[in-house]
């Protein structure tokens, strides 16, 4: 898996640490503005359990969510078997227990992984994918998926999705409920100061979540794909299957920018062409040129 693996996986372990303290501040700090909006200190008390409570859903079902959010099924070793033997395969090269194998009934050609460690670990594909690859673009996306999770990538990400996703939630909530004039406020500078730094903590959390989603997701990806090319030992595999998946326009039915950087490329259909800095800041993928340029030395680039 590179010579990097440990290193990585250390990281990770370190920064999910650091995401769950950060979430759970912020949710924190949003219930103790709900608390003053509407004097009522058992808003923040349970604002602190359902921090707590969070923080161990996402570590313990966060997976469960993902797959039920993409309607995903638990794939047929009958009716999949290249994807079966090319997993064992990938698995087997990679030192890693075999993960689960799930479907998404989508002609979008796609693929991701998820689970908290590599002995509950998930790969999933799209039915797009798999008729769309041949067998050695199809263990390209699948060694690029076993190495998030021996990079341990999967639960950084995954929790992600849950804490980011319900930060929206808080913050959209507070929003509303301060439109609608609710609340008992109070007057003063004090009272005032209080508020506007409420409503400005509600409008940049959601998007400081986002951000930092969406730069752990360039970063693995190219990481990813550079251990990935590792088990192959073919990189023309992987960036043969990147082509053919940027080159399917429509996005996935069940595609949702909560879990749009887990996916190997994305869901909502290829990036097109970065044009300045604001967009690249709010890709979730790498520009699929560079990726390609990445694995093979030359060829495309992004503009």
């Amino acid at each position: 898996m590179g010579q990097n693996i440990y290193t990585e996986q250390g990281k990770n372990i370190r920064k999910t640490w650091f995401l769950m303290t950060v979430f759970f501040i912020m949710i924190i700090l949003i219930g103790y503005f709900f608390a003053y909006l509407y004097q009522n200190t058992a808003i923040l008390i349970c604002a602190i359990i359902f921090s707590v409570g969070l923080n161990i859903a996402s570590y313990w079902y966060s997976d469960t969510i993902v797959l039920k959010m993409h309607n995903a099924r638990p794939a047929n070793r009958e009716q999949n078997f290249d994807l079966y033997t090319v997993t064992e395969n990938m698995s087997i090269a990679a030192g890693l227990p075999m993960p689960k194998l799930y479907v998404v009934d989508d002609p979008a050609p796609n693929a991701f992984a998820t689970g908290r460690d590599k002995d509950h670990a998930v790969v999933c594909v799209t039915t797009g994918l798999l008729p769309l690859l041949n067998r050695q673009e199809l263990e390209g996306v699948i060694a690029h998926e076993i190495s998030h999770i021996g990079n341990r990538d999967i639960l950084l990400s995954t929790t992600v999705v849950v804490l980011a996703g319900f930060i929206s939630i808080l913050s959209h909530m507070f929003l509303r409920s301060m439109m609608w004039g609710g609340g008992r406020r109070r007057d003063g500078d004090g009272g005032i100061f209080i508020m506007v730094l409420g409503i400005i903590f509600a409008i940049l959390a959601p998007i400081s979540a986002t951000l930092i989603q969406l730069a752990i997701s360039r970063k693995r990806e190219f990481l990813a794909d550079a251990d990935g090319v590792l088990l192959t030992r073919y990189p023309e595999g992987l960036a043969s299957a990147l082509r053919k998946i940027s080159a399917v326009s429509a996005p996935m039915a069940t595609a949702n920018s909560t879990t749009s950087h887990l996916f190997i490329a994305n869901p909502f259909g290829p990036e097109g062409k970065a044009k300045n800095f604001i967009t690249n800041l709010f890709m979730t993928h790498p520009p699929t040129a560079d990726r390609i340029k990445a694995l093979l030395g030359t060829g495309e680039k992004s503009e």
